[in-house]
């Protein structure tokens, strides 16, 4: 293998030894203009091992030198990289400049004026689609100042974050930002990862570098407000951006007890009420979660809104006019890159028709393509101006003195402005967060008077504190012992309508006092986990318990007649509690006591109290105590009891 330079002949040392492995192993010389070596030799193979390690260590310093050059020149903010959309190199080493399309730079203004409004880059990228404005793209331009083109797209979530994120738009030079990372894929294979930089680990930071849309103080403040508008995480309350829920202190209140940030719940019908609670170090206690703070919300917000219209109350009248004047200025920003859009349009339907009338009318194939193109130039700029002519019409016009003394006159009550119905929860929260640092709760509810201390700390220092009346604890609503045994009780035999109706004939209500009916049971049972009833599918067994349908059933006769007889106390039956359904046993000797047809000489209740002589209840005793044999016929027409009469004897005399 001949070559100018034997070490060149590999990257590194790791190539070069298999390559001098594979040339040992195959019989073959490796020859450069200093001699001619056999790798498979000791002395050839040690020198062309030193030739390798001699060539990686040169290329080690090559390659050191021209990081450190690197590195030098990025460290004096002269390393020219690509920059984002609105900045170009300039002349100069190291001179950025904005760039010369006033459409560019007029868009990224707007963008960072209106997150000084909204303070959050959703709000800020619907505000742009709101008002149908591009959004430019530029590719990477390192030459010399030359601007690359540029290209109008709808605005999307991703770019307008990039672009209030990046240190370049606040005249920050940066080298440094990420890191490459080598690690090895689930597959073994060797992955090179990008991994971003926390700001005091970028290599270089050059502030005030070149003009910026915006200076590094707002930078940073906003790169602050950006990283505190996030979802709430889980078991961190009070993080997050202002939510469009009613609690007005989302993220601002505090425990008094522990310091910790109060999360937030909402119950009433509507889940509209507020509540703040605090759990601690979120402790268990019997398997439950445990809150040392639970607190209402609606008295509490009421104070603080009270303390904060009051504390604008000077500056109110100056915040109105101020207000419409912000409006103002966003319709003017807008408007004014319309125009610049309408302008943009023109220039380039001026060109696709120089370019149209430059071509050789003859070569239909390249006129067509640009008598299209020209076409639809015209109809950007047809749709660029109507577009501007509706936002002028829509331009909220500017204040007359009527308007403006109207404004004054809001201002003296700002309680209006603030409860107006256009004002949502979320513009509440936000003004609130303008003054308020933190708002300290502290609930007393074991004191004479139960009231809940508000401790306000406002932005620049000020401390303010409040005392708010909460209720006085309610006591709790619960179901006497005694009926939660007798349910417990009747659901083994029961289901729930006719438990509610054992226990309305008792008299028993709720804990509110309303009677039971079957889905108030089943809510009752459910709390104290008792299991429903179950009716089996089986025939009776002997000698099992059953209803009065039931054993009606059984014993082939009508019910009214089976309470007759117990009513007259021929048949034995109980009851699970007063009122409940009677239950009787199903047994051989219920079964004797029945017959189709009485035994001949056998008379009824009626015959035997004449034969006898004796009252009528008299004879049912001896029929229970059993000197009278009876029976129960359950047919023909004369079914019911039947008494055997005995037969007098005659006497001495």
């Amino acid at each position: 293998m001949p070559a100018l330079e034997a070490s060149r002949l590999a990257r590194d040392n790791a190539a070069w030894y298999r390559l001098l492995d594979l040339a040992g192993v195959c019989d073959t010389l490796v020859a450069d203009a200093d001699g001619v070596y056999h790798p498979a030799l000791f002395g050839d193979r040690l020198l062309l091992g030193l030739m390798g390690i001699m060539a990686e260590s040169e290329l080690h310093v090559l390659r050191a030198r021209l990081e450190g050059g690197i590195k030098n020149k990025a460290a004096r903010g002269e390393l020219r990289r690509g920059l984002p959309v609105g900045l170009i190199w300039g002349e100069a080493d190291g001179e950025i400049r904005f760039h010369p399309d006033e459409a560019v730079t007029g868009v990224l203004a707007a963008v960072f004026e209106q997150f000084a409004v909204s303070g959050s880059v959703r709000a800020t990228w619907l505000w742009l689609r709101a008002q149908g404005l591009r959004w430019p793209l530029q590719q990477a331009v390192y030459l010399h100042g030359k601007p690359g083109e540029i290209t109008w797209v709808e605005p999307a979530y991703h770019a307008v974050h990039t672009t209030l994120t990046h240190p370049a738009y606040a005249g920050a030079y940066v080298y440094g930002r990420t890191r490459d990372e080598h690690c090895l894929g689930p597959d073994g294979a060797l992955r090179t990862r990008r991994r971003k930089l926390p700001r005091d680990q970028w290599e270089v930071l050059i502030p005030d570098h070149h003009p910026g849309f915006t200076d590094w103080d707002t930078y940073l403040a906003n790169q602050a407000r950006i990283g505190a508008n996030i979802r709430p995480q889980a078991s961190r309350p009070g993080t997050g951006a202002v939510r469009e829920g009613s609690a007005l202190l989302q993220g601002l209140a505090t425990c008094g007890t522990c310091g910790r940030k109060l999360a937030i719940f909402y119950r009433g019908p509507a889940k509209t009420v507020p509540n703040y609670y605090c759990q601690g170090p979120a402790d268990l206690v019997d398997g439950r979660g445990a809150r040392h703070m639970n607190v209402g919300g609606q008295a509490i917000d009421t104070a603080v809104a009270a303390a904060f219209l009051a504390a604008l109350q000077p500056a109110a009248l100056q915040a109105c006019l101020q207000a419409t004047e912000q409006i103002e200025h966003g319709h003017d920003a807008a408007l004014g890159q319309h125009r610049r859009q309408v302008e943009q349009a023109r220039y380039n339907a001026t060109r696709a028709e120089r370019r149209y009338r430059a071509v050789d009318p003859d070569n239909r194939l390249v006129a067509r393509g640009l008598e299209t193109e020209w076409n639809t130039a015209l109809q950007q700029v047809a749709d660029a101006e109507a577009e501007l002519a509706r936002r002028q019409t829509a331009r909220p016009k500017a204040l007359t003195p009527a308007g403006r003394a109207a404004i004054l006159a809001l201002g003296d009550d700002l309680g209006q402005v603030w409860d107006a119905p256009t004002t949502t929860d979320k513009d509440r929260k936000q003004l609130l967060r303008t003054l308020l640092e933190e708002v300290n709760i502290t609930a007393r509810r074991d004191d004479p008077d139960p009231h809940a201390r508000l401790i306000l700390r406002w932005k620049g220092g000020a401390i303010s504190e409040l005392t708010v009346p909460l209720r006085r604890p309610q006591p709790k609503i619960r179901t006497d012992e005694d009926t939660t045994a007798l349910i417990r009780r009747l659901a083994v035999h029961y289901p729930d309508a006719i438990i509610a109706g054992i226990l309305n004939r008792q008299h028993r209500t709720t804990a509110r006092g309303m009677p039971f009916t079957a889905s108030r049971v089943a809510s009752l049972r459910t709390h104290w986990h008792i299991p429903r009833h179950q009716p089996s599918g089986d025939p009776p067994a002997e000698g099992e318990l059953l209803n009065v349908a039931q054993a009606a059933r059984e014993l082939k006769i009508a019910p009214s007649t089976l309470l007759r007889w117990l009513n007259d106390g021929f048949i034995a039956g109980g009851q699970v509690t007063p009122g409940a359904p009677w239950r009787i046993r199903l047994t051989g000797q219920l079964r004797g006591m029945l017959a189709d047809t009485a035994p001949d000489g056998w008379v009824p209740l009626g015959y035997a109290t004449q034969a006898l002589g004796v009252s009528r209840q008299t004879v049912l005793q001896k029929v229970k105590r059993g000197e009278l044999r009876a029976v129960l016929t359950r047919t023909g027409r004369r079914k019911g009891l039947r008494i055997e009469v005995p037969t007098p004897q005659d006497g001495l005399f």
